[in-house]
């Protein structure tokens, strides 16, 4: 079972390289306060932006940097089959434990289309995959009766939730599939998702202040959501303010400010945050 916060790592950039001296830097941060997980390259981590031999850079980078120390979900995506499958099996050879793989995006297919494309990936590797429902982005959503469907295959571990729908979420939930762990990568509503049930989140707003998001996951584990609710009732702003431009320009400028990376620089078509953000978030900084 995959539970509590996971951290959809950021990829910091200096001078168009990747700083693999702040990647280091913060993959030990998070995890000596106690993240479960962290998943590189995903849309957080800009893959859209990375050349092939960063890709590898980065996947042999992060086995060395968290040596064991906690799980590594390595973010994936694709249209077609063969393509994607060609991509896992490449990375297979690694040792790490498994991917976070997005549902097919752009050409729409139905659900038959989308048990195949996760039955075929399955099937070529040993990894444990986590599933990424998030339509607003890719244009279908994976209905939950492919996704219980989904879970019966062994490496089929678990579904990061991002569909929009909150009946439909709880809906899965009261269905949920024994030792299948369903996470919300929702930020603005990981408490409530958390008090129904959910497993934990994958979350880029974990960047920031991730002691107090693990702080209140433990405290809702426990039953005592009202002391829960007092820490999320100041982290929500923090979700807000950082989801007010293109993720993850806003993090990467609020690690910059915290010292934690020496350049919030993104890559087109993702832009530096904003000069009024930028004032938001140095608000933010002093009000927390």
């Amino acid at each position: 079972m995959i539970r509590g916060i996971v951290i959809p790592i950021i990829t910091p950039f200096k001078n168009d390289q990747i700083n693999f001296k702040d990647y280091r830097k913060l993959i030990n941060h998070y995890i000596n306060l106690g993240v479960k997980a962290i998943i590189p390259m995903g849309t957080t981590g800009e893959i859209h932006s990375l050349r092939k031999d960063e890709i590898y850079e980065i996947i042999e980078k992060t086995i060395e940097y968290v040596d064991d120390r906690i799980d590594i979900f390595f973010g994936l995506g694709g249209n077609t089959n063969s393509k994607v499958i060609e991509q896992v099996k490449n990375m297979s050879k690694y040792k790490f434990n498994g991917f976070l793989i997005t549902c097919p995006y752009y050409i729409r297919p139905n659900q038959l289309g989308i048990k195949e494309y996760y039955k075929d990936i399955a099937e070529n590797t040993e990894k444990d995959i986590i599933i990424y429902n998030i339509p607003y982005r890719t244009g279908v959503n994976i209905e939950n009766k492919t996704i219980i469907e989904l879970s019966k295959i062994p490496n089929i571990v678990g579904l990061k939730d991002c569909c929009g729908n909150i009946l439909n979420s709880l809906e899965l939930l009261r269905n949920k599939p024994q030792g299948f762990s369903i996470l919300t990568g929702e930020d603005k509503v990981l408490f409530q998702f958390l008090v129904s049930g959910y497993d934990g989140g994958i979350l880029s707003s974990a960047h920031v202040m991730t002691d107090e998001f693990i702080k209140m996951y433990k405290y809702i584990y426990e039953n005592n959501h009202k002391q829960a609710a007092i820490i999320w009732n100041k982290l929500y702003s923090i979700c807000d303010t950082l989801f007010k431009e293109p993720n993850p320009a806003p993090i990467k400028y609020k690690l910059f400010i915290d010292g934690l990376i020496e350049s919030y620089e993104t890559r087109k078509p993702i832009m530096e945050v904003s000069e009024n953000l930028r004032n938001e978030i140095i608000k933010l900084n002093i009000e927390i």
